[in-house]
């Protein structure tokens, strides 16, 4: 696979064209307007107003785009956006409480390969502008707003080589002065872990790959909590399995669920106890998902590498899917919108314009 660096294949990706549409007990899909340019390893942003920022990625030829569009959910249309000044792909991108979207990070290729510049989009403008650089270059990283409105910044990678230069260090981005600066380590070097912002205002981080002994990648099961209050980073439980690129989706009550990461069970974080616990297992193992909080509480989850979609609810810890239902392209994005349908937009390995909404 042509200028990728072998740690992509342990991010969180997601299978997303509709071979069946059909009304089924998890709920149907239908098709929305394309994208303007097809994409895969890009971010999708819900703004305030509703609409969703879709940013870089990588197009059928493998290229970085620099390249942004909106999708507006009352037209169930995307228009382009103007870009960015960095092409890049494994960025994050983070909504802030002033409505703006932070970029930052990702890979921008073999040549150039990760970079530290972060840039800022602002809705009112419909532009994107430089902001301070992180601290050092990340791709494959995981960011998180906190409640004080500032940016976590996590882990990730620096090299083309999924096997080096993996990082356990971490950085606060404050949107007031527009700077990043070091927050301390991790105990443990992460590329693509699952971050969660507890209710307490206390950050879950768990899992994502790391470099292990004559091996490019490993999984880790241990998880580790960030305190903003202190700036620390603290074990806690660990996971049930070792994930190398899982997700985490808070539910209702506060717990968390961890799925993906090249294992097919499913387990729960409880805040109040520190510890993880086995729930319901899904229909196959994926190697990353893309996982929605519904309003109803359930979880919608999108399996790669086969793309079947499933539904998991808490009240009975069971997953359920059906077997008609099958999305192939992944690498795309699942954003929830303001009407409780979930947009999924592009991805696949040679890149889809394609985009589909999924009704609960």
């Amino acid at each position: 696979m042509s200028q990728r660096h072998s740690f992509a294949l342990g991010l969180a990706m997601v299978g997303l064209v509709v071979v069946a549409c059909t009304q089924t007990s998890v709920g149907s899909f239908g098709r929305t307007g394309s994208m303007a340019t097809a994409r895969y390893n890009h971010t999708a942003t819900r703004l305030q107003d509703g609409r969703v920022l879709i940013v870089g990625g990588q197009d059928s030829s493998d290229d970085y785009l620099a390249s942004a569009e909106l999708y507006d959910p009352k037209a169930g249309a995307f228009t382009p956006a103007s870009s960015m000044g960095k092409a890049r792909a494994f960025h994050s991108a983070t909504l802030l409480p002033d409505g703006r979207v932070l970029i930052s990070g990702g890979y921008a290729g073999t040549t150039i390969g990760a970079i530290s510049e972060a840039e800022l989009y602002d809705p009112k403008t419909g532009t994107f502008l430089a902001t301070g650089s992180m601290t050092t270059q990340r791709s494959g990283h995981s960011a998180t707003l906190l409640s004080d409105g500032q940016v976590l910044v996590v882990g990730g990678g620096q090299g083309a080589n999924s096997g080096t230069d993996y990082l356990a260090s971490a950085e606060l981005y404050n949107p007031s002065t527009g700077t990043f600066s070091p927050a301390g380590s991790m105990a443990y070097a992460r590329v693509g872990p699952a971050v969660a912002s507890l209710a307490d205002g206390r950050v879950l981080i768990a899992g994502g790959g790391g470099s292990g002994p004559g091996t490019l990648m490993s999984a880790w099961a241990s998880a580790e909590l960030f305190d903003p209050g202190r700036g620390t980073f603290s074990s806690t439980g660990s996971m049930t399995e070792a994930r190398g690129a899982p997700s985490a989706t808070v539910l209702s009550d506060g717990r968390v669920l961890i799925v993906g990461g090249a294992d097919a069970s499913a387990e729960l974080y409880d805040p109040k106890s520190g510890t993880f616990g086995a729930t319901g297992s899904m229909s196959d193992t994926p190697t990353g998902v893309n996982a929605v909080l519904l309003p109803d509480g359930r979880v919608f989850v999108l399996r790669d590498p086969d793309g079947n979609p499933e539904l998991y609810d808490p009240r009975n810890g069971v997953f359920s899917f059906d077997r008609g239902v099958f999305l192939t392209r992944w690498a795309g994005t699942a954003t929830l919108l303001p009407d409780g349908q979930v947009l999924i937009a592009g991805g696949g390995r040679f890149a889809s314009a394609e985009a589909n909404l999924y009704r609960p």
